[in-house]
């Protein structure tokens, strides 16, 4: 599977996946929905769980520098 990458970054890689084929089938099935390859939707959604990951990172070191009591309750 190659893969590209966000707007604004110019290398690119190649990353090769064997998936089971129930997990395909699924897969396509979610591409088909979105209306969207296999490939484009898998890119998708990890460079969206890539950007969850890294604004709770965030979040949570707000936390640690400004605390509760600057309206940043905790979960």
């Amino acid at each position: 599977m190659q893969t590209t990458q966000p707007t604004g970054h110019a290398d690119t890689g190649v990353l090769s996946l064997r998936v089971d084929g129930d997990l395909l089938d699924r897969l396509r099935a979610h591409a088909a929905r979105s209306g969207m390859s296999v490939q484009d939707y898998v890119v998708r959604t990890l460079v969206r769980e890539d950007f969850d990951q890294r604004f709770r990172t965030a979040v949570e070191e707000t936390r640690k520098h400004y605390g509760p009591a600057h309206g940043n309750a905790g979960p």
